[in-house]
Order: structure tokens, then sequence, then C-alpha cells
């Protein structure tokens, strides 16, 4: 009979254990399993979490979440409460600085492809790719409207974002790319028209490329045997690599990625919404100019309605 009681105490001592123990995300297989039902993330994608960081809020913690399915990977930022139930996902935001803040701290310019009016109030930087379809008809809207309709409001770089896993000619084009730029600066825009232009063409048979440029080269008196020299030795791709780092950083996993004085747009935003959203910044930055510095605080927000939701 003692025998029994004291089973039947262990018993209800487990049971009450386990019921007075909650689970935890800062379990890793815990979190794991919640999130791949959440963002609904089969068993083939490999989900690596990071360790719990301290964000400025007391008591919530951000863990970074790395997901990769062979080329291709993604990372997600949530966020965690101190006791562990419950967890978050989105951006924080400090009220004092631009809600841009974080990527205009990681946004360089130096060394990028560049046109429009230097030290414009509006700074545009898109990460692309020349293999891009959707990059093509951004890039043709903002080469023919851009500085006729923002003469000189607006400075434009172009930073590479070969996405690899699915253009495989689009890292090669990027490295021709920055050989031109290291010939001529002002160059690199004739190239970056005629390789989208012939975007569909090179397409058809990849291994024509190199061909192609050069005798896009010679039609455009450039030294074709420097460029070729240049494109062989792949000298420039420590630059293409450089540029695809940054914009890792951002977490960028898809093109055209656009920063309009920090703000991100990704996909192919219609001209007539990427004017509005100028026009929006510019009077903003008439109306608050207190609320905006040339390094960080080029910032705005809106609200509905908006000319994002196309």
């Amino acid at each position: 009979m003692k025998l029994m009681r004291f089973t039947l105490l262990a018993v209800l001592c487990v049971a009450v254990f386990a019921a007075e123990t909650p689970k935890s995300a800062y379990n890793k297989a815990t979190l794991e399993a919640y999130l791949r039902h959440l963002l609904v993330i089969n068993p083939q994608v490999k989900m690596e979490i990071g360790e719990p960081k301290p964000t400025t809020i007391p008591d919530l913690k951000e863990i970074n979440v790395h997901l990769t399915f062979g080329a291709a990977s993604q990372d997600e930022t949530i966020y965690i409460s101190k006791d562990g139930q419950h967890v978050l996902r989105g951006d924080i935001y400090d009220i004092a600085r631009s809600p841009f803040h974080g990527d205009l701290q990681k946004l360089t310019t130096q060394g990028a492809p560049t046109y429009g009016t230097p030290a414009a109030p509006i700074t545009i930087i898109e990460f692309g790719d020349f293999e891009c379809p959707q990059c093509k008809v951004e890039a043709q809207a903002l080469r023919q409207n851009l500085v006729k309709t923002f003469p000189t409001q607006v400075q434009f770089f172009f930073k590479d974002f070969p996405l690899e896993s699915i253009h495989p000619w689009s890292k090669a084009a990027a490295i021709a790319g920055r050989c031109v730029y290291r010939q001529d600066a002002n160059a690199f825009w004739d190239y970056h028209d005629w390789i989208y232009e012939h975007q569909d063409e090179i397409a058809k048979d990849p291994s024509t490329l190199k061909s192609k440029i050069l005798d896009f080269a010679k039609s455009k008196n450039w030294d074709t045997a420097k460029l070729e020299q240049c494109v062989d030795s792949n000298a420039t791709e420590a630059e293409v690599a450089s540029s695809i780092a940054e914009g890792k950083k951002l977490r960028i996993d898809g093109t055209p990625t656009l920063f309009i004085n920090g703000r991100r747009l990704v996909g192919n935003v219609p001209w007539q919404n990427l004017k509005q959203l100028i026009d929006f910044e510019l009077e903003y930055q008439k109306t608050a100019p207190k609320a905006a510095t040339k390094a960080d605080e080029k910032c705005c927000e809106v609200k509905i309605p908006s000319p994002l939701n196309r």
C-alpha cells in the first residue's frame, strides 16, 4: 500500500511539474517546430536558429533564423519575450530616428555606378540583376523618366545582385559591367541599357554573352582588348561579391530591390507609383526639415491612401 501511494505521488508530481513547465521559444526545437508551422516551411528546407541577442527594448530578445534550400537562402528576424512565451515578427522602430535607420546604416554608394545630381535630396539605390525580366522593366522605366521628371532632385546608384541560383549568366554579366565601369564610368550606363535591351536574345544562347558584349564594345569604340582581358580574368569579381554581400546584410532575396532614401521597395514598381513616392519624399523634406539629415534621417511614413498600395 505504501509503495502504491509513493508511486501515485510520484506520478502526480511529474504531472504537476509538466503542467507548470510551459513551452519556451528559447528552446530551439520548440521554436523550429513552431516556425515551420507558422511559415509553412517543409522539411527539405534547412533551418538554423541563431542565439538570442539584446534589443533596444528591455526584456525583448532578437533571434535570426537562416533558411536554406539548395543554393537559395532567406533570413527571418523574430523577437522573443523574456519569459519565452511570446514570439513577434516585424520591425522595431525608434521614434527618434528615421523608420529606415537600420537599412540606411548598411547601405553604401562608394564605387557604385551613378547618374543624376550629386548630393540631391533624393537618393535611389537599386540592387539589380541583368538577367531578371522585372529588373529590365524597372530599369527602362527609370532611365526613360527619372532624370526627365526630376532633373536636379534625384541621384541614382546601381548595385549588382545577381541571383545565380535562377539566373545562370547574371553574375558574368555583372562582372563584365564592372569591367566596362573601370574603363569609363559613363560607359557603364550604355552597357546597362544595352544588356537589358538584349536580355531575351542573350537568354536564348548564354554562351554568346561574351562575344555579344565585345561586339557592342567595338561599336562604341571601347578598348576591347582591355575589356576582354578584364572579363577573362574575372578582375572585377570581388567588386560584384562585395555588392552581393551588402545585399545579403540587407536581407535582400529578390530583384529589383530599390531604396528611396532608405525606403525599401521590392519588385517592379510602376513609374507612376515611384513618382508619387519621390514627390511625397520631397514634400516631406520641405515640411519637416528637422526630421531629415543628409547622412541618415531621410525618411517619411506613408499611410493609407498610399502609392505603395499598387
